[in-house]
């Protein structure tokens, strides 16, 4: 693929921020746009080159923000549109570009449509919602996005005098996507923040906005039509910015996401993540294997967002119920680690008992494969969680900056805090932080920058030609990447044991490699005998590629 046409994207180091968690700029003890903006160099430093914001539009905030009352505003608790213009300002200086959660399946009961639809059945708002005068049929298995919290489907409004639809919590009414008016008021959302400088968005539950909504009448007759003038819409105003999907689905549905390239530019890479872990717990590679072969190529301009852990649950309903068993009973064997059974709520680091091998290795999965990796924050740096909170919230702990008072979050009175930071444990802010770190060249924050810098430095990952490799030991994980000449190859030790491990090289021409990070030499021709340390990594270059 020509370098001019591969979009910005695709070599994208995306990191996830919950603004109220990351930095309190004025001492209230809630993280702000103000306290974000001061920590830009930071990121820059780390090598991140896209930042992805969670929810901060007006809320009620009784589901971190993603019951929103008002697309155009933002919560006064994170600052102003001036905090927030300085943020993209600045984040644009430092070689930064943003994207922003678009909430598009739903809204707050409190939204101004909502109150409007339930007060006057003949207003225009009415049929932004699906509603259904008569008790609704209970299908068949149709159950809410959290069953164990929000058992029905249909709630009643004694004020519409109608039952409203609803697949998440009984107060974020579902928007009718059937309803053409709807689509134009979230392509007035797009627009509205588009002129504010933001590259693209996160579309939160992508496959919901256009699924089953209750009623046959709600339902969209042209289901991706609606994403394709959704993508249209993005790429008219704003020409190379992404959409990027939350889409958990079978791999052979997901593809339809990305259209022919006319609908979603990326797609969170579900599957993957959940094959890591299973690769992880059985120290075997064949998981991850088998998770690449399962993934659909995606089209020329669109690919997969590599991730470990967001900051929602991890969920394995799509994954085989054998290989959720072997994750759970290695990664989340208390019940209060798991989510209505189908999820985990943890933290990267905890989950890998805080072995800095185990989470590098992780990490450099994630870094060396095609397609953006994504990382939240915190998990550079180790952070643990707080499975005391409920929900998401443990995994949503203030960031971690340094080993003073609230870790260096805030100055505010711990009393007034938004959540508590980790105090106890190995994964204390007193031993787990941004500066600690930062002052030693082999801890964990250090080792991820020197991968990101290699990952950006080397352009083959995403105009290389992928090679799958094969190895002499189960725990061998072994891929490349071929382009004009150039080769870098990625192997990877699952195992717990040092391994001699010789690599076929049939698919790849090269005669020398040199390891990218500890600079050794190896003689190759039709394969490659290295030694790998227990859960080791080599990423080796060509010489025309490490130079």
């Amino acid at each position: 693929m020509p370098e001019s046409i591969v979009p910005w994207y695709i070599d994208a180091v995306i990191y996830g921020v919950d603004v109220e968690k990351f930095a309190d700029g004025n001492g209230d003890g809630i993280g702000d746009f103000v306290g974000l903006t001061e920590k830009l160099p930071y990121l820059g430093e780390l090598g991140v080159t896209c930042i992805w914001l969670l929810p901060f539009y007006g809320s009620p905030d009784r589901d971190n923000g993603y019951d929103v009352s008002d697309f155009y505003a933002i919560n006064p608790k994170v600052g102003t549109r001036n905090d927030f213009l300085q943020f993209l300002h600045r984040a644009g200086e430092q070689g930064m570009r943003v994207i922003i959660d678009l909430v598009a399946n739903h809204t707050s009961n409190e939204h101004p449509w909502f109150e409007a639809a339930r007060r006057d059945h003949q207003t225009r708002y009415r049929d932004y919602y699906v509603w259904s005068n008569d008790p609704p049929p209970i299908e068949a298995g149709a159950t809410s996005i959290f069953p164990g919290e929000e058992s029905k489907l249909w709630t009643y409004d004694d004020v519409a005098g109608a039952y409203y639809f609803h697949k998440f919590y009984h107060f974020q009414p579902e928007l009718n996507f059937a309803n053409p008016e709807v689509r134009w008021e979230i392509e007035r959302v797009v627009d509205y923040w588009l002129a504010f400088g933001i590259s693209g968005f996160r579309l939160d539950a992508a496959p919901l906005i256009i699924g089953d909504n209750g009623l046959e009448r709600a339902n969209p007759r042209d289901p991706h039509g609606v994403l394709r003038d959704v993508g249209g819409y993005l790429q008219k105003r704003r020409p190379g910015g992404v959409l990027l999907g939350e889409v958990n689905l079978d791999p052979s549905e997901m593809s339809l996401y990305f259209g022919e390239g006319d609908q979603l530019g990326l797609l969170f890479n579900f599957m993957l993540s959940c094959y890591i872990f299973a690769a992880m717990a059985k120290k075997e590679a064949a998981p991850i294997y088998e998770a690449l072969s399962l993934l659909p190529e995606p089209p020329v301009l669109c690919g997969w967002a590599n991730f470990l852990r967001n900051l929602d649950d991890l969920d394995f309903s799509r994954v085989p119920p054998e290989l959720k068993d072997v994750v759970f009973k290695a990664f989340a064997p208390e019940e209060n680690m798991q989510v209505f059974g189908r999820g985990i709520r943890r933290r990267l680091a905890p989950m890998l008992d805080g072995d800095q091998r185990r989470i590098e290795l992780a990490f450099s999965i994630i870094l060396s494969l095609r397609g953006p990796p994504l990382f939240v924050y915190g998990d550079e740096i180790g952070m643990g969680e707080d499975l005391s909170q409920e929900g998401r919230n443990a995994m949503r702990t203030p960031m971690q900056w340094s080993s003073e008072r609230n870790g260096g979050f805030s100055t505010a009175k711990a009393e007034t805090i938004c959540q508590p930071p980790i105090s106890r444990g190995p994964f204390s802010y007193k031993h787990v932080n941004v500066e600690s770190q930062q002052k030693d060249p082999d801890s964990l924050i250090s080792c991820i920058k020197r991968l990101i810098t290699f990952r950006r430095r080397n352009v083959i990952f995403s105009q290389g030609r992928f090679v799958r490799l094969t190895a002499d030991h189960p725990a061998i994980l072994a891929y490349g990447f071929e382009d004009a000449g150039s080769v870098l190859l990625v192997v990877h030790n699952l195992g717990d044991h040092s391994v001699d491990v010789e690599v076929s090289l049939d698919a790849v021409h090269c005669e020398r490699l040199q390891d990218m990070t500890s600079g050794d030499v190896f003689e190759a021709s039709t394969t490659l005998n290295v030694k790998m340390a227990p859960y080791g990594y080599r990423w080796l270059a060509s010489k025309k590629e490490a130079g």
